[in-house]
């Protein structure tokens, strides 16, 4: 095998490696948006539920 052919080789699987790594990425920034949505889903719960609780009487 030639140099040329080597570097072709180490070419290409770095390519293959950084594209596997970023579609890992990808998929781990998919699933942190939707921890995010579903924070964001109990915080507006527990605010609407804080909301609804009749007032505190000061002493």
């Amino acid at each position: 095998m030639t140099r040329s052919t080597e570097n072709q080789i180490d070419i290409a699987a770095t390519v293959m490696s950084l594209a596997a790594e970023a579609t890992e990425l990808a998929a781990r920034v998919n699933g942190l948006r939707q921890e995010l949505v579903n924070l964001n889903e109990r915080m507006r719960a527990i605010s609407n539920t804080l909301h609804r609780l009749p007032p505190v009487q000061q002493p």
